[in-house]
Order: structure tokens, then sequence, then C-alpha cells
């Protein structure tokens, strides 16, 4: 394998179909597409400057770099990547690419990040930016924090343990989630999502999962939630009390307490949902309780 050590390179497509490569501290300066078309690259301690610098590549590994805010729209439709040790200024990294593996790496701008890929693992990332992997598939995640709104619209097959998410409409659209041992804050939380499984999770949410075909939650904590479950599906076991439950479809939930669970009968069904309150010795259906009028929040 050839090697590149301490270059400064410029112009585009530097390195243009590049096959068989071991890179050392060497900087990608201006010039577009530098590792287009190319294959079989190893990249240690090197950084990127410019645009576009890894498109329809395969077999890329890169430890200890960085890229900079212009090496925006970085990788595109690339096939087995491994990106350790690193830090990443530019949004729009990760586009229609697959076998991504993430390990130790910091997206200091994460906006539109990860978009339409599959088969995806991260360990250990931090990302800041709003519309966080939307359309991705088959992803594995662990000890991972997100600070950045949308996150995983539309994103399918998606395991999450040891999670910090601080995501606004995050799981919109989703399918087959589920999230372990995580503290999820924002509104609405996984609207219009089907099989969104939440374990061991504490959340806090206005109007947070609502709309969602097969909701299960086990011993899960729901810290200032209200109006949650609106038109659910739901298999809820809540091991805090909860502030607001609004029509949910059917199901049952179980709860410490509800502050307050507001049934109108002209909008759901009330016999198809049971609302069990462990503090209370009369557990009960939520027909049989008082209906009261929704007061508008928005």
């Amino acid at each position: 394998m050839e090697k590149i050590v301490q270059k400064f390179l410029t112009g585009e497509r530097a390195l243009f179909m590049s096959d068989d490569l071991e890179i050392h501290n060497t900087i990608f300066a201006d010039g577009e597409s530098p590792l287009k078309e190319s294959k079989n690259i190893k990249l240690y301690g090197s950084m990127f400057k410019w645009k576009y610098p890894i498109w329809y590549s395969n077999h890329i590994y890169m430890k200890d770099c960085v890229l900079f805010d212009m090496a925006r729209a970085g990788i595109w439709y690339t096939n087995d990547i491994t990106v350790e040790d690193t830090q990443i200024e530019a949004p729009k990294l990760f586009r229609r690419s697959s076998n991504i593996n993430l390990k130790n790496v910091t997206f200091s701008n994460a906006l539109e990040t990860l978009w339409n890929c599959s088969n995806v693992s991260l360990d250990n990332v931090t990302a800041k930016g709003d519309y966080f992997a939307m359309n991705s598939t088959d992803m594995k995640i662990s000890n991972f924090q997100l600070f950045g709104n949308y996150s995983f619209d539309g994103a399918k097959n998606v395991t999450i343990h040891n999670a910090k998410l601080i995501s606004k409409d995050a799981f919109w659209n989703s399918e087959n989630i589920t999230v372990y041992d995580s503290f999820i804050s924002g509104e609405y939380l996984g609207w219009n999502a089907k099989n969104l499984t939440l374990i061991n999770c504490t959340i806090e949410s206005l109007q947070g999962m609502c709309y969602i075909d097969n909701l299960v939650m086990k011993n899960c904590k729901l810290i200032n939630t209200t109006l949650a479950f609106e038109y659910s599906i739901v298999d809820a076991d809540i091991s805090s009390k909860v502030d607001s439950v609004l029509n949910p479809s059917g199901g049952i939930i179980k709860a410490e307490k509800i502050d307050e669970l507001i049934i109108e009968k002209d909008k759901v069904n009330a016999d198809k949902t049971k609302i069990i309150v462990k503090d209370n010795q009369n557990n009960c259906c939520c027909n049989n309780i008082h209906s009261k009028k929704l007061k508008s929040v928005i």
C-alpha cells in the first residue's frame, strides 16, 4: 500500500480514483472532491478543508482526522466507511451511504447529517444540529448525545442505548424504534410513529407520544409531560406521575398518578383504553373518568 505523508494538496480531484493509499498528516486544502471515486483508503491525522471530499468511494478508514466547516456535504454515496476519534465541523456530512461505523466522533454542526443512510453504527458520538438521521435505516446507537430538533424523522429499524436527546419532534414518521436507558426532552415526541418502544427512559415533553400506532413504554418516567398519548395505541408502564393524558385511542396506561385525564367522548371510544393509577385503590377504566374540555395550547 502506497503511503502519502505530510502533504499539502490543492486543486480539484487531487487524488481522484485513488486505490490502496495510506495517508498520514496530510491537508486537503482548496479544491473540490479530492478523494472522489476512491477505494481502500486509510487516513490518519489528516484534515479536509474544502467541499465534497469523499464521494462514490468504498472501503474508507479515518482516524484522528478533522473535517472543517467548508468540507460540507463531505461523504455521500459511499459504502463501508469507519471513522474514529474525529472532529467534524461540516454540515450535511453523510448522505445515501451504507455500512457506516462511527466511534468517538463529534459533530459540532450536524445539520442534515446521516440522511438516507443504511447499516449505521454509532458509539460514543455527540452531535449538534437539526434534522439528524432523516430516513436512515438499520441503525445501532450507544452512548449518544444529540442537541438538535427533528431528529430521526422517517427512520426505520433503530436501536438506541444510553442516550441523551434534546430534540423537538424526534422520531416523527419513524418505524420500529427501540430506546433503552435514555433521557429524551422535546416537544411533540414521536408523532405519527409506528412501533415505538421506550424502556427505562426518562422523558420530558409537551404533547409527546401522540398519533402513534403501537407505543410501548416499560418502566419509564414522565417529567413535566403534558397532553400525552393523544390518538395513540398505548401499552405504557409509567413509574412516575403523569401531568396530563389526552384522548388515547386504546390500550393500557399504568402510572403512579395522573394529575389530569382528559377524555372527549366525541373524539375517542373511552372503552378501548384502560387506566390504572397505582396510588388509587380503586383502579379505573378511562370511561369512568370525567370528560374535560381541552383548552387550546397552540
